[in-house]
């Protein structure tokens, strides 16, 4: 199973943690798609930023 993350808003604004997750997931700006394994310390990171982007499960 893999996860289809998607940035849907800015990190402007946003707290110092939120932009280092968002950089380390591979995400520069709006509409930037990254796919990613399922696994807990992608889980976490997308739940830090979970108000910023959008995720799908694929195969």
């Amino acid at each position: 199973m893999r996860l289809k993350v998607t940035q849907t808003r800015s990190e402007i604004g946003g707290k110092q943690n939120q932009r280092e997750t968002l950089r380390s997931l591979g995400l520069k700006r709006i509409g930037d798609v990254v796919v990613k394994e399922d696994r807990p310390e992608i889980r976490g990171m997308v739940k830090t930023v979970a108000h910023l982007v959008a995720v799908e499960e694929v195969d």
